[in-house]
């Protein structure tokens, strides 16, 4: 059974890397990460990150936060798709060049981030034993 401060610690991270995926984005393209009157990262960010609440939804993230093909491969698709669909619906670009960056930027942080916590894991359980 997951504690639920491992839950919430692991949707923590998702938020971040979302919004460290939306700064690196507007850094790179705008050279200004909050854009005017600081709100650049949001407008970028807010598709993406109810893309990601939605995809912990879908997977019933809280039950296994932690693993990568159970809840990261489907927090990853539906933080991807619902985010490209809510940016074309708010008037924000979608170039197919930007959702492949887009989906393996993505791909990597979360589901990168759950594989290296659980190898990690591993290996101290091997290293005590």
């Amino acid at each position: 059974m997951t504690s639920r401060r491992t839950a919430l610690l692991a949707l923590l991270v998702d938020v971040v890397l979302v919004v460290a995926f939306a700064a690196i984005g507007r850094a790179t393209h705008d050279g200004d990460v909050l854009g005017p009157a600081g709100a650049g990262l949001a407008t970028t960010a807010w598709p993406f990150l109810v893309g990601l609440l939605l995809g912990w939804a879908v997977s019933l993230g809280w039950r296994r936060p932690l693993a990568p093909l159970r809840t990261g491969l489907p927090v990853w698709g539906v933080t991807l798709v619902a985010g490209m669909l809510l940016r074309a619906v708010s008037g924000q670009g979608v170039a197919v060049a930007f959702v492949i960056v887009a989906g393996i930027t993505l791909l990597v942080f979360l589901v990168g981030w759950r594989a290296s916590a659980g190898i990690a894991a591993r290996v101290r359980v091997s290293r005590s034993a």
